[in-house]
């Protein structure tokens, strides 16, 4: 799977507009996908900016969470999801990636 796949799945799950308001960054082994909230339309990029939250987790566990086939939490406890930042935000992004 390629940074790109996995940044346009990630672009049609985020939408133009989201009830999120943030910035996280999922970053991935492939490189890093950027997601900005906090305007309309959202911006997803894959360009390393600052976030509120950080979620680190490998390109393929992420398109597992996109699919529903890796549920957040369970990927966090298991430590295939890690999370830096603000927990607020990081469980927005588990209701919005994991629903």
């Amino acid at each position: 799977m390629s940074l790109e796949t996995l940044t346009e799945r990630i672009r049609t799950v985020v939408g133009t507009e989201s009830s999120m308001t943030a910035r996280v960054k999922f970053d991935t082994d492939e490189g890093v996908v950027f997601i900005d909230t906090t305007q309309v339309p959202n911006q997803v990029t894959n360009e390393d900016q600052e976030a509120d939250c950080t979620l680190e987790i490998s390109a393929k566990n992420a398109l597992k969470m996109l699919d529903g086939d890796l549920n957040p939490m369970t990927a966090f406890m298991m430590g295939k999801l890690k999370v830096k930042g603000d927990m607020g935000v990081a469980m927005k992004v588990a209701q919005t990636f994991g629903g």
